[in-house]
């Protein structure tokens, strides 16, 4: 039911929220230059900045596997593709806290909390890798230092894969530094006979982490690949401009401050108190996920098993009549769990929703609520000559919709355009001062931006550009300099679609 809920209601329902960041486009986009030219970019090719600046394209093999769907079935496809691997990651989750817990009611309940928390950056992106990854390699740590099963040898060909998939590899090397440090203080501070197989374990644990590193570098980018993560972290104004990086609004009904005052009430009547290993997971994951909102996800998958593990200890303190009631109906759900067959019913949904898909039964795209669909498709129609500008989300629209007969001058790579062409971005997306300076320093002939915008209020208002476009969402300008004379003259009378009762959807961070 883990399964199929997360499946059926992401494939069936709510697909086309996983196309609501226009990065998917770009990502695709790349996966086939890859296939096509049978190498991986090393410098820019989709924005029109002269040379290429150097670009690390970290997620690659995410790329071609994204790219290889979507010429087999479209964003339909992928939107499958990514509900599949979501679901598998939850399911996952729920096998692991099944181990810690007989509770099964408890599980179910954790999962659907790490679930709602996770939302959203459900998202079909190449990080959704990550997290199945992150649950996979969280569960063999576990079995290792819980359950003295090493299969520890695994570790390694995980990295293989992973850093070639996603960026996101870094948090497997975290989590083997925690487990390595954790028994290191639990052999310090243990003074029972058995304490050395604390330091047996961190010995074993650090030996994996120096081959997990070395594995990693087993890449197109080689070492440079381990200091990718650092880089793109320690640049301030992209933590303090983009949105992904920014801190949790608490002011929003965001679900993860109600997963997150329940670790800390459950915490603070614990008994016993957590070891050192679930302690520095806790606090690691709980600053991570307070600093940037892109990190929630990872928080809610590694407190889950630490949470089941205390409540299912907590019950014990509860009345009789209350802990019969609780292990009774749990009881009868996995007797339920045990009769089914196998994962018969998770195949059948898996291939009956393929087949619809397939068949044309429902069909997924980029929303033109959300993108200028129509805008573009003008752009292509009318081969506009010169450079164009449009925020970021257009931008990776119009790579996805007409790369390469239009190149831009920002998307969502903003680890690779860095501080400097972000801050020329929002002084000019913001129409502040010295935005004119920046259209005449990248001669821009167009601009592709949101209708209700300042931007556009402005260039409606200036005489040296010319509206040809305009839709309640997005709107096309033309500069007078020449360049275009022949669509000006066709597009003479076009007003600006504002909708006053609307505020601007662009969101320049």
């Amino acid at each position: 039911m883990v399964f199929l809920g997360v499946f059926l209601l992401l494939a069936l329902q709510h697909g086309q929220a996983l196309l609501r960041d226009g990065d998917t486009g770009y990502h695709i986009r790349t996966g086939e230059f890859i296939i096509q030219n049978w190498t991986i970019p090393e410098r820019d090719i989709f924005s029109f900045r002269s040379p290429p600046i150097p670009w690390t394209a970290h997620e690659w093999l995410s790329e071609i596997i994204m790219a290889i769907v979507h010429s087999a079935s479209g964003l339909t496809g992928t939107v499958i593709f990514f509900s599949f691997i979501i679901a598998t990651t939850y399911f996952l989750l729920f096998r692991m806290l099944r181990q810690e817990s007989p509770d099964i009611l408890l599980a179910a309940l954790i999962v659907c909390f790490a679930a709602v928390s996770s939302t959203p950056h459900w998202l079909a992106r190449p990080h959704i890798f990550s997290l199945a990854l992150t649950v996979i390699w969280y569960h063999l740590l576990n079995e290792f230092q819980h359950r003295h099963k090493n299969r520890l040898f695994l570790l390694p060909l995980l990295t293989l894969l992973w850093v070639n998939l996603h960026g996101g590899y870094i948090v497997g090397i975290l989590l083997l530094g925690i487990y390595v440090v954790g028994n290191l203080v639990s052999w310090i501070t243990n003074r029972e006979p058995n304490a050395q197989r604390f330091l047996q374990n961190s010995k074993t644990l650090l030996l994996i982490m120096i081959i997990c590193i070395l594995v990693s570098m087993i890449n197109p980018q080689g070492y440079h690949i381990l200091l990718f993560p650092f880089k793109v972290t320690s640049d301030r104004f992209l933590m303090d401009h983009v949105q992904e990086f920014l801190s949790p609004n608490f002011h929003e009904p965001l679900p993860f401050k109600y997963l997150f005052l329940l670790l800390i009430a459950i915490l603070a009547r614990s008994r016993p108190t957590v070891n050192w290993i679930e302690l520095i997971l806790i606090l690691t994951f709980t600053y991570m996920a307070l600093y940037s909102v892109r990190y929630i996800t990872l928080f809610a998958i590694i407190i889950g098993p630490i949470l089941i593990r205390l409540i299912d200890q907590m019950k014990q303190g509860l009345p009789t009549k209350v802990s019969r009631f609780l292990d009774e109906r749990s009881m009868r759900l996995s007797q339920i769990e045990r009769q089914t067959s196998g994962y018969f019913w998770s195949i059948v949904a898996l291939i009956a929703v393929v087949s619809f898909g397939a068949a044309g039964s429902f069909h997924y795209k980029f929303s033109e609520k959300s993108y200028p669909v129509s805008a573009v498709e003008l752009l292509k129609k009318e081969n506009i000559l010169g450079n164009t500008f449009t925020h970021d989300d257009f931008g990776d629209y119009v790579i996805y919709a007409t790369w390469p007969q239009y190149r831009v001058f920002i998307d969502g790579r903003t680890d690779m355009y860095g501080a400097d062409r972000m801050r020329e971005y929002l002084t000019l997306a913001h129409a502040m001062p010295g935005w004119k300076e920046i259209v005449d320093k990248y001669a821009f002939s167009s601009i592709l931006f949101d209708t209700n915008s300042p931007l556009a209020s402005f260039l409606a208002a200036d005489r040296n550009w010319q509206l040809i476009y305009s839709d309640p969402l997005a709107s096309i300008f033309l500069r007078n300099d020449g360049r275009n004379q022949r669509l000006i003259d066709k597009y003479p009378h076009v007003k600006l679609a504002v909708d006053e009762n609307k505020t601007s959807n662009s969101d320049p961070r």
